[in-house]
């Protein structure tokens, strides 16, 4: 059995990971045209179900290298106003645990982990164009470049606006969220150091502003230092025998966004970049605290960038083909919590379960792809749902609102003020914080 993967992101080298250590035959093509191209930085929290997919598909000095290569772990969830007031700090679980534990992974990092080893198995610089089946149960992918390659089954793995869904499932829609956002990077310096306080340094801050703004900041600080040499000796063997760092540039940063209803930016502000962004999010942020608003007049305008957050909107189960889909192929959801990249490698997991049984004989490859689309549909779309739920990601919430925003408001803040001094209110949270993502464990 050939497996095509479309799309090398988290989901689609996770899979092609498990693939080549079960010894299936799989390559996978990306269409940027180096491992050193799309190194984006931001923050990705891996909760215990994603650490238990990359455990299971990952070599296991691999694994190793993934939990050496993550930021520290953050130590309290913070809840903040924009004036930087405390209306909740919340103790977090430590980080020691490798897989049942919440970790701070710099995407751009995690790549490099995810292509290390692969240079058998990537593709880069392939653009899809489409594909075709055929009568013989194989299927054959068409590249921009005019090359091709065939195999028993294609993988969609190539995020939200994916050109193979786009053929094989043409009435599943992608929908605006009604969500604009901006994002910043600000590297960690000690001017950055002094603006925040000990327990914003460490920890998870979620800002819940006035006149309809919710903010999210995270400091994320690695084992490396701004030259990429370890801080601590005992990281020098690993971090010294891992070639991956040396593609990377990420180095402690901060991240700090905002983000709105649509009407609460310019008309326009997607389309803006570098310093005309940053000068946007200094406009709609002109009532919040000067520490804050230091961050995003120091941080990296090349780093910057909007997003207009999208969600999917679930279909019926389809008939089964040689065809599937992963991650935000298939169910783009907004981005709280992390819930899209831990989605992604629940499916991941799954799917490399059912090719491995079917490569073995021990299931026909239709079977195994129609054991994997019944509980993968129904899952990623109820994740799908609950990330509308989330801190605001979906533009109809009533904290934006001109009529309900200040109630919503003053009702957010005072839910986590009492939770963060209720134990059983903050044990409930806890657990829900840990188990959200995850729902049912991959293994």
């Amino acid at each position: 059995m050939r497996v095509m993967i479309i799309g090398g992101g988290t989901g689609g080298m996770c899979l092609a990971h498990g693939l080549k250590r079960a010894g299936v035959e799989v390559a996978v093509y990306e269409r940027y045209g180096s491992r050193s191209d799309g190194l984006y930085g931001y923050r990705v929290g891996i909760d215990p179900t994603g650490n238990r997919a990359l455990k299971q598909c990952l070599p296991p000095e691999l694994f190793d290298t993934f939990v050496a290569t993550c930021a520290r772990g953050p130590r309290h969830f913070n809840v903040l106003t924009q004036s930087m007031h405390a209306t909740a700090s919340i103790p977090l679980r430590d980080d020691s645990d490798e897989v049942n534990s919440e970790r701070s992974v710099s995407r751009s990092t995690l790549r490099q982990v995810l292509f290390t080893g692969m240079e058998d198995v990537v593709r880069f610089g392939k653009e899809f164009t489409h594909y075709e089946q055929h009568e013989d149960g194989t299927v054959t992918a068409y590249f921009a470049d005019g090359t091709t390659d065939t195999g028993d089954v294609l993988i969609a793995a190539d995020g939200t606006r994916s050109k193979v869904r786009e053929q094989y499932l043409p009435h599943a829609q992608i929908k605006d969220a009604g969500i604009t956002s901006i994002a910043t990077k600000t590297a960690l310096t000690p001017e950055i150091r002094a603006l925040l306080t000990d327990e914003m340094l460490n920890g998870i801050n979620l800002i819940f502003a006035t006149k309809g703004l919710i903010g999210m900041l995270h400091v994320m600080e690695f084992k490396w230092d701004a030259d990429g040499n370890p801080k601590n000796p005992a990281d020098a063997a690993l971090l010294d025998s891992w070639n991956g760092l040396q593609f990377d540039n990420t180095r402690d940063y901060v991240n700090l966004s905002v983000w709105s209803s649509h009407d609460h930016f310019p008309e326009g502000t997607v389309d803006q970049r570098g310093t005309e962004l940053i000068a946007t999010a200094l406009e709609v942020t002109r009532n919040w605290h000067p520490n804050l608003r230091r961050i995003f007049e120091l941080s990296d305008p090349e780093a910057a960038f909007p997003l207009r957050i999208s969600t999917s909107v679930p279909v019926e189960p389809w008939k089964t083909t040689n065809i599937t889909l992963l991650g935000d192929a298939i169910h783009t959801m907004t981005p709280g919590q992390g819930v899209g990249a831990n989605t992604a490698l629940r499916d991941a997991a799954l799917l490399c379960r059912e090719l491995v049984a079917a490569a073995h004989g021990e299931k026909s490859l239709l079977s195994a792809l129609a054991d994997y689309e019944a509980e993968m549909i129904p899952y990623g779309f109820a994740r799908v749902a609950d990330s509308l739920d989330n801190n605001g990601t979906s533009g109809d919430d009533p904290l934006y609102k001109p009529g309900t925003g200040r109630l919503a408001l003053f009702a957010a803040r005072t839910y986590f003020s009492l939770t963060s001094k209720i134990p059983a209110l903050r044990r409930k949270f806890l657990e829900d914080l840990y188990t959200y993502r995850g729902a049912e464990d991959p293994a």
